[in-house]
C-alpha cells in the first residue's frame, strides 16, 4: 500500500535542499499494481519509475492519466527500444551509443520532442554492474549530444556498493557528481544527477542528487 505519511515526510525533508536546486522524486512503481499508482497520484506523486516495458504499458493503460510522467529505469533491450521511446517521458541508464541512437531515431521519426536521457556511469568499477566507464564517458557524451531525437540531461549510476557502509556510499555519489562537474567544465549543459534510493537518499542529496528513485520507502515490498 502506498504510504502517504512517508511521502509527506520526504517532501518535508527536501525543503532545505530545494532552496538551492530543483529536486524531484520518482516513485519506483515496478511490481506495484495500477491501484497503488493511482493512490500515489492522489497523494501528489507525478513521476513513476518502471523497469519492465510490458508491465509498464499495461499499467499506463489502466491508470489512464495524462498528467503523470513515466521514467524507464531498467536495462534497455534492443527489441524494446521503440516502445521505450514511444511510451516514456525519460530514459535512465543509457550505457552505449547504439542505445541512444535507436532512441533518437524513433523520437525523430515520430515527430515528438527530443527524449530526455541520462547516461549510466559505472563509477565504482565493479564487475557485473552496467554502465560506461568514466574514461569512456566523454566520448559517449560527445556522440550523444549530436543526436537530434534525444536530449542529454545528466548522469545516473548503478546502486551504491553494499559493502563499505556510509563512507563507500558517499564516495559513490560524490564520484558521479564529480563526473557531471567535469562535463560541465568542458562546456556541456547538464542539470541532472539521478541517484539515491530508499536506503541512501539522504547521502545522495548531500552529494547533489536532483532525481531520487524511491520504491520501498513509499510502497513497501513489491507485489512480485
Amino acid at each position: 500500500m502506498f504510504d502517504v505519511s512517508s511521502w509527506q515526510q520526504i517532501q518535508a525533508y527536501l525543503v532545505p535542499f530545494r532552496r538551492h536546486r530543483e529536486i524531484r522524486v520518482i516513485a519506483v512503481s515496478k511490481g506495484q499494481g495500477a491501484a497503488q499508482i493511482c493512490a500515489a497520484a492522489e497523494a501528489g506523486v507525478r513521476l513513476f519509475g518502471e523497469s519492465y516495458v510490458q508491465e509498464a504499458l499495461g499499467k499506463q493503460a489502466q491508470v489512464g492519466r495524462a498528467d503523470l510522467e513515466w521514467h524507464f529505469i531498467g536495462r534497455i533491450q534492443r527489441n524494446k527500444t521503440r516502445l521505450i521511446a514511444s511510451h516514456f517521458h525519460w530514459v535512465h541508464g543509457v550505457t552505449e551509443e547504439g542505445q541512444a541512437r535507436r532512441l533518437s531515431e524513433v523520437r525523430t521519426g515520430d515527430g515528438r520532442p527530443p527524449l530526455p536521457i541520462c547516461l549510466q556511469v559505472n563509477v565504482s568499477g565493479e564487475a557485473g554492474k552496467g554502465g560506461v566507464s568514466p574514461a569512456q564517458l566523454p566520448d559517449l557524451v560527445e556522440a550523444v549530444v549530436q543526436m537530434p531525437g534525444v536530449t542529454l540531461r545528466g548522469l545516473t549510476a548503478p546502486p551504491a556498493p553494499l559493502r563499505g557502509g556510509e563512507a563507500a556510499t558517499r564516495h559513490h555519489f560524490a564520484a558521479l557528481r564529480q563526473q557531471l562537474e567535469s562535463l560541465r567544465a568542458a562546456g556541456h549543459v547538464l542539470d541532472t544527477l539521478s541517484m539515491g534510493m530508499s536506503g541512501d537518499y539522504p547521502l545522495a542529496l548531500e552529494e547533489g542528487a536532483t532525481l531520487l528513485r524511491l520504491g520501498t520507502i513509499l510502497f513497501g515490498r513489491r507485489e512480485n
